[in-house]
């Protein structure tokens, strides 16, 4: 999908022709008899290398991080989550819904994180009055920003020293991976196992940087996974043959992780490109989500703007705050061409 200039999600990727070939000649089972040969591989694959005992192959990631939420806790109990973290407003309200699991929601800091002070104030008491705080759960990247690792540290230690699991939706984990690495001069797969260990439990994604078709796993120790499989089975989540899908994440982990840079390159490249536009304020990116935000006069022609840069085959997300995602099916020229394309719009107004 060369000059692609979709930039609404990193979801929209297309499996790559050597991705199809692999899931073409993935080798097949029933995996709710745990007889798919495919799944069983890819679960110790991302298992292993993420340093948990077991993992467990989920459809989409918001099941993921549902069957992972009520694995911790039980009805009745509560957990700490970011006001605008996906667990809590983009999920349907799921752990709520269906496991009858209170969120209590904290405001976030500039930089994604949540105060610890924050933290340790919304820990309730041991009173009958109060749900049971039970969890902590953060989100890495976070609106494209990597949370600092020495806090993502502080804050899994605070949570285990008041006695609270903690749990990760890192559906983008192997991009703050790729973005710690070239911090500290690492390698991508040690950054993203020094992340998820610091976590009781990890839901990392497959369709969006990593550009497979669907899927996400869930990590943890074995009983944790245990739990969560009966979960998945009440919630539909058990599929038949789904080695095919499990093929394409299994490809991903072994030939897109490293290419990640590559979408953080030109998400710069695009930042670099909206700069210095009258009525524009560009957020500077940290991975591969860029947000601008329209300001004074601009925002009275915000769907005028969507409206010209749809008719030309740039699609992005937001209103009065957009958002472009780079991503494996979008390349400079496609950068280049939605740059253009804003310019071009405010160069004639």
């Amino acid at each position: 999908m060369a000059n692609s200039a979709d930039f609404r999600s990193d979801t929209v990727t297309q499996p790559t022709p050597a991705m199809r070939e692999a899931m073409a000649t993935a080798s097949l089972g029933d995996d709710v008899y745990g007889e798919d040969p495919s799944v069983n591989a890819l679960q110790e694959k991302i298992a292993a290398m993420l340093g948990f005992e077991a993992a467990l192959f989920m459809p989409t990631g918001t099941q993921s991080n549902m069957c992972g939420i009520l694995s911790h806790c039980q009805r009745g109990d509560e957990y700490i989550v970011g006001q605008m973290a996906h667990t809590y407003r983009w999920e349907g309200g799921g752990a709520a819904v269906l496991g009858s699991v209170q969120p209590q929601p904290l405001n976030h800091q500039s930089d994604g994180t949540l105060a610890l002070a924050d933290i340790e104030d919304a820990i309730k008491p041991d009173d009958a009055h109060c749900a049971r705080t039970r969890l902590l759960a953060l989100e890495n990247t976070w609106g494209g920003k990597v949370l600092p690792f020495a806090y993502v540290q502080g804050a899994t230690a605070l949570a285990a020293e008041r006695q609270l699991s903690s749990h990760l939706d890192g559906a983008r984990l192997f991009n703050a991976a790729t973005a710690q690495a070239a911090l500290h001069g690492t390698d991508v797969y040690r950054e993203a196992r020094a992340i998820a260990t610091c976590f009781d439990s990890v839901s990392v994604c497959f369709s969006k940087g990593l550009g497979a078709p669907v899927g996400s796993a869930l990590c943890g120790d074995k009983d944790f996974i245990a739990r969560a499989h009966r979960i998945r089975k009440m919630a539909g989540g058990g599929m038949r043959q789904a080695g095919m899908l499990a093929a394409a994440a299994s490809y991903a982990l072994d030939h897109h992780v490293g290419r990640l840079a590559d979408d953080h390159i030109l998400a710069q490249r695009l930042a670099d490109g909206l700069q210095d536009i009258a009525g524009l304020e560009v957020e500077a990116p940290e991975t591969n989500i860029v947000f601008v935000d329209l300001v004074g006069a601009a925002r009275e022609r915000s769907a005028a703007l969507l409206e010209s840069l749809d008719a030309q085959g740039v699609q992005i997300t937001g209103l009065y705050r957009l958002r472009f995602v780079t991503h494996l099916d979008v390349d400079a020229s496609g950068v280049d061409r939605a740059v253009t394309a804003v310019r071009a719009f405010f160069r004639a107004a």
